[in-house]
């Protein structure tokens, strides 16, 4: 259980931060950058959700609280030394995945194949999709540069990298199933 009874705690004033295992870092480092910019999606799909009802709503529900998963995933290093750590350590896990792929297959399969690429906009709704899609791909970036430098859980990786699809294919859906999409027109503007 969480408690949160003070706010700030001036142990960042330095420009360092603590980790999920008590190690601190700098606030500048890839790790912290990588998980900052997951809670940087979490917060657009929060505007999001004040244009979506139903079971949009609560996909993006769901969405947001395995966003909290994966920040609390990367926000500690070493998983090497999990079983060490004084209580459970949360992980992403290959289920989050699965789950994402099923509803980018279901939602997909409403849709008719696009002939064009899709310009960012639409509905106000698909607009804050599309701006959801490029921070988690921003996310993912930061990521797959982490897991070059350090130990990054697999699923991690393959959440972010399903989830910005997820977001296209729902911004699609958004825009009566592809119907209002924006459609890019190359070279219109010649």
């Amino acid at each position: 259980m969480v408690v949160l009874n003070r706010i700030y705690t001036r142990t960042g004033d330095g420009g360092e931060t603590a980790l999920g295992d008590g190690s601190r870092v700098a606030k500048h480092a890839l790790r912290v950058e990588a998980y900052g910019t997951v809670d940087e999606t979490n917060t657009t799909i929060g505007l999001a959700r004040l244009h979506a009802e139903g079971a949009a709503e609560a996909a993006l529900a769901r969405i947001q609280n395995d966003l909290f998963d994966l920040g609390a995933d990367l926000c500690r290093p070493d998983m090497d030394k999990d079983a060490e750590a004084p209580h459970p350590v949360l992980r992403m896990v290959e289920a989050q995945v699965t789950r994402l792929e099923a509803e980018i297959d279901a939602m997909n399969g409403r849709l008719s194949p696009l002939r064009s690429f899709v310009l960012p906009g639409g509905s106000a709704l698909a607009a804050h999709l599309h701006l959801a899609r490029t921070v988690a791909r921003r996310a993912e970036r930061l990521t797959v540069a982490l897991a070059g430098a350090e130990a990054v859980n697999p699923a991690a990786l393959k959440y972010l990298n399903r989830l910005s699809d997820w977001f296209f294919v729902a911004a699609r859906i958004a825009n009566d199933d592809g119907q209002s999409d924006v459609l890019w027109t190359p070279g219109a503007n010649r």
